[in-house]
């Protein structure tokens, strides 16, 4: 049992306190060289976020000097030392307004304001802020406790993340956008908040000398930290809450449009799912099926039964940006659907005003090409001359092995047509 608790003990490697005291003391103050590179982090963080790179947000955490007067409130809690903890609550507040500043100005100032990933992800704390920021301050407390230090301080400063909700604190200030403002302002105070408490429980575990003789304010500052514990992890719970219900419903409207849409060889090539709007909606589009207002307001009806209440479904057809849009929606999530594919599309439609009138055709063209599947055929206009106008045969088809010069003259042969195009639709099902 002995060999247990020595083998975990912390006091095994563990620096001089008064040494330790002296390095934490001597990282609180913000004046000069601290508070240049403060602004330096500020910037390229804020750059980081506004170009949605994480490579650049990640150098900017490692850089900040922010780590310092967090830490010694923690030891300043620890010790009873009223002064340090002061001096660090001071400059911690000094940081953080330089901060706010800094960022908020580069925002104001930067052309590009658009609400990106990385920015986003600072919006929304939970519980799970709350565990990273305290696992992450016990990792770095220790560390500073160590005669060797190890490499675990830079993680602690990637893990923690101070930097980033300053930045979109600042955004939220620049854009007038408060909800942004706030969740960002939140998560940065409960990691400050658990950062400090992580340190506190290991400067009481180390048994660090107290600067006070008397009970009474240990008492004081244990029942003032379980009472600021409450209200930090409280909101928390339910921001976790709201995450797991915003998961549920994307879930459950994935599922829903696999089982409506996927499944019966509709092909979706645009698909956006609002959980924060209300009614709650889901957006897709398809690359050549058309609703009727009729199958629409069916579709509608079946979300409530699939677990999908105060939501609405639209459908995107016949929309004039819906290209761009689209397209826009395949970048961003790296989908393998073309402008070929959207071309494709826009052929369908044309050819739905000059369907051909044949019935047998569809029948011959299966029974002879056996693989061609989601086939459409018909007339569409040319202009090959400015002043002149004919019509042109197309059909377009998916499936492999299709001989398409016979294919080209049996049509010729069968429609007595000479002008015919064959295309084929290469998109994955």
């Amino acid at each position: 049992m002995n060999f247990f608790f020595n083998f975990i003990n912390l006091h095994n490697g563990e620096e001089k306190k008064d040494k330790v005291l002296d390095n934490v003391t001597s990282n609180i103050s913000f004046r000069g060289s601290n508070l240049w590179i403060l602004a330096c982090a500020i910037i390229i963080a804020s750059v980081g976020l506004n170009v949605n790179s994480t490579a650049v947000i990640i150098g900017a955490m490692l850089i900040s000097p922010l780590m310092g007067p967090i830490v010694g409130a923690g030891f300043a809690l620890g010790t009873d030392d009223f002064p340090l903890l002061k001096k660090s609550i001071k400059n911690l507040l000094i940081a953080t307004v330089v901060s706010l500043l800094v960022s908020a100005v580069y925002f104001y100032l930067s052309p590009f304001k658009d609400v990106q990933s990385e920015l986003l992800a600072r919006t929304a704390p939970n519980i799970y802020d709350v565990l990273i920021a305290f696992f992450g301050g016990l990792v770095g407390v220790i560390a500073i406790t160590r005669v060797e230090k190890g490499n675990p301080i830079p993680g602690v400063a990637i893990a923690t993340a101070l930097m980033p909700p300053l930045c979109t604190a600042g955004f939220g200030l620049a854009t007038f956008n408060f909800s942004y403002f706030f969740g960002a302002f939140y998560l940065y105070t409960i990691n400050c908040f658990f950062i400090c408490i992580a340190t506190f429980l290991v400067v009481k575990y180390l048994k660090y000398p107290s600067s006070l003789i008397g009970n009474k304010y240990e008492k004081r500052i244990r029942y003032s930290i379980s009472f600021l514990m409450i209200v930090m992890i409280v909101p928390s719970f339910y921001l976790a809450y709201n995450l797991y219900n915003e998961k549920k419903f994307t879930k459950t409207a994935e599922q829903f449009i696999q089982k409506e849409f996927d499944n019966n060889g509709y092909t979706v090539i645009y698909k956006k799912i609002n959980y924060h709007l209300n009614p709650r909606t889901i957006d897709v589009a398809f690359i050549n099926k058309k609703f009727t207002p009729a199958e629409v307001e069916a579709y509608n009806k079946m979300l409530i039964s699939s677990g999908l209440s105060n939501t609405k479904l639209n459908i995107r057809q016949n929309t004039s940006d819906l290209k761009s849009e689209i397209l826009s929606e395949i970048n961003k999530a790296d989908r393998h659907i073309s402008e070929k594919d959207i071309a494709i599309s826009q052929l369908r439609q044309q050819l739905d005003m000059y369907k051909i009138s044949d019935s047998t055709l569809m029948k011959e063209l299966q029974i002879l090409y056996p693989d061609m599947k989601r086939i459409s055929y018909g007339k569409i206009e040319q202009y090959p001359h400015t002043d002149s106008m004919k019509l042109q045969f197309v059909i377009i088809y998916s499936g492999e092995n299709i001989n398409e010069p016979q294919l080209k003259s049996w049509l010729r042969q069968r429609l007595h047509e000479e002008n015919i195009e064959v295309v084929q639709n290469e998109t994955k099902q």
